[in-house]
């Protein structure tokens, strides 16, 4: 293979359609070239007006305006399972949302912001505790499973609860770590649970609510029948029909305990793997909704001008990750140096433009967010997020400006092998992480780095192999949504998909502690060091991907009405089951 396959010995400015077109390229990548020029000094922000913005939901003043019936068309990916407690996929993670309750949800409105917002009961009644480590958890009476073959509409009780928890924290599950702080469950009766942690936990509501992990499943599930083949829930929507690569059928759950929801008959799930084809859908008015590419905004708004758009609030963490030392115990990478100099061979304002469009929507009047990620997500805002471009980053704000020379001046310090270093990243999640993929590897290689570069299938082999550390090299990836909590366990702690298999000691006290530390601002406090300690040793290089700082762009036909956003993969539940059609 080419190893000069992202080199360029020339540095010229260009446009960024011009580094879109480059990024595009297939056989020959990405050069080096097209990425420079993009990094001077950001123009200022133009200050976005109600009238520029027309980012704008479209909401019900009372239940009798709402028009109930009818399908919305979306396009969606083909999960690689079913089965939540079976696969880390957010493909899954997204389908079993439609289908399975948790005990609770993420709460959402029209016209807020999730991130304002708390957890509410979904199929909990209410979960209460004295001194924050013993929790009670109430279940709603009569809430009743699909009535679907074996189970057949029975009532949901707390063995069910009993049961999906024993799933979710056995040795096959992927998530099992994430809620390794909570000690034990039992059955009180039918409608109670007592949940221990194992100390004051502030995050045992966020933990209960969080989309990854605790689905609630019939103790019938991988006996009477399959859960990766047909999922039964009590959730809003039943799952009917299932053309593998073709399209999900999701039809309304007749005896949903929310009374008059959902309010639409059903949802296609149309495959549409994609995104020229997803955009061509829409502009026929085939699909009802369209994740819009950042650079298509501004031509769709013009040319659709009754759509409806929503900026996200979707978390996201994309990061330079490297091989764990018990796979490559004498690699480069193990020298913090190394890691440093990929930090500063990014120029992260260049990596937000091609991503986000930022330049042309924010002068548009749009609010485009050009946040830049640590080890915590951009999205989160400063409860959580320490913003690298901030003061209190302190002396490690220097790792994440864009210096090649001084990245140059590490290489040289440390000393490169005569073998290129694997580069992998993955084919799946979108179009535009795929051009990210490439543009991450030109800034690599023209920093001195000679690479060999590999795309791996996401299904077959991305999920299930690279994404849980087993891979060799340099990997660019995503770490999708998940509590703050969840972030530093799947990076540093137990978690199976730990991508770098990094076990650092002092991210480890700080960890613990922020598991139990009530005090709101003293928890914020080590989430920062927490930050501050990756940004030393960039044992995860924080970096931007195709959401950057949580502003993705999604357009809705007219049609569409009671839009809201979630911060997590429970939209299925969330926001779904509150959309109806004005036809």
């Amino acid at each position: 293979m080419d190893t000069n396959y992202w080199r360029s010995s020339r540095r010229v400015r260009i446009s960024r359609r011009a580094m879109l077109r480059g990024a595009a390229l297939t056989g020959a990548g990405l050069a080096g070239a097209a990425l420079v020029g993009c990094g001077e000094e950001s123009e200022p922000t133009p200050v976005p007006t109600e009238a520029a913005t027309v980012v704008q939901e479209i909401t019900t003043d009372s239940e009798s305006e709402v028009a109930r019936g009818g399908t919305m068309v979306v396009s969606a990916p083909e999960p690689p399972v079913l089965d939540p407690f079976r696969n880390a996929s957010v493909n899954t993670k997204t389908a079993a949302a439609y289908v399975y309750s948790r005990l609770y949800k993420n709460q959402t409105a029209p016209n807020a912001d999730p991130f304002d917002l708390l957890e509410e009961p979904d199929l909990a009644d209410s979960a209460e505790s004295s001194d924050g480590q013993h929790w009670v958890v109430k279940l709603k009476p009569g809430v009743k499973f699909h009535n679907l073959e074996p189970v057949s509409g029975r009532e949901v009780t707390a063995d069910d609860v009993l049961f999906s928890w024993e799933r979710l924290t056995d040795d096959s599950s992927p998530n099992k770590t994430q809620v390794a702080e909570i000690s034990g469950v039992e059955v009180v009766d039918d409608y109670t649970l007592s949940f221990t942690t194992r100390a004051p936990s502030p995050t045992f509501i966020e933990l209960i609510a969080d989309a990854n992990l605790l689905f609630i499943q019939p103790k019938e599930a991988g006996t009477g029948f399959d859960p990766a083949l047909q999922p039964i829930g009590s959730g809003p929507f039943l799952w009917t029909d299932h053309q593998v690569d073709v399209k999900h059928v999701l039809r309304a759950n007749p005896d949903y305990f929310l009374q008059g929801l959902p309010y639409l008959d059903a949802i296609e799930r149309r495959i549409i793997p994609e995104y020229a084809n997803q955009k061509a859908q829409f502009e026929s008015g085939d699909l009802d909704q369209l994740a819009s590419s950042p650079e298509d905004v501004l031509d769709l708004r013009s040319r659709f001008p009754d759509a409806q758009w929503l900026r996200g609030s979707g978390l996201g963490l994309a990061w330079v990750a490297f091989s764990g030392e018990d796979l490559d115990p004498d690699a480069v990478w193990r020298d913090p140096r190394f890691r440093q100099a990929i930090s500063m061979m990014l120029d992260r304002y260049a990596l937000n433009e091609l991503a986000g469009n930022t330049t042309a929507l924010r002068a548009a009047g749009l609010d485009a967010s050009s946040r830049w990620n640590s080890a915590q997500p951009g999205s989160f805002g400063p409860r959580f997020w320490l913003d690298p471009q901030s003061p209190e980053q302190g002396e490690s704000a220097r790792f994440f400006e864009y210096n090649p020379e001084e990245a140059r001046r590490l290489l040289d310090a440390v000393g490169l092998p005569s073998e290129p270093l694997p580069y992998e990243y993955t084919n799946g999640y979108s179009a535009v992480f795929q051009r990210m993929g490439e543009a991450h590897g030109g800034y690599l290689a023209d920093g001195g780095l000679r690479l060999d570069p590999r795309t791996s299938d996401y299904s077959s082999h991305y999920i299930t192999q690279t994404f849980l550390g087993n891979f060799h090299g340099i990997l660019y990836g995503i770490e999708s949504t998940l509590t703050p909590s969840g972030y530093v366990e799947r990076l540093f702690g137990d978690d199976p998909a730990n991508h770098g298999r990094v076990h650092d000691p002092v991210i480890t006290d700080l960890h613990q502690k922020q598991q139990t530390e009530l005090d709101p601002e003293a928890r914020t406090q080590h989430f920062y060091d927490i930050q501050r300690r990756n940004a030393e040793e960039m044992f995860y290089v924080p970096t931007e991907h195709s959401n950057p700082g949580g502003g993705a762009w999604t357009t809705y036909s007219s049609r569409v009405r009671g839009l809201r956003r979630t911060k997590g993969y429970g939209a299925g539940t969330e926001v779904m089951m509150h959309l109806w059609l004005d036809s």
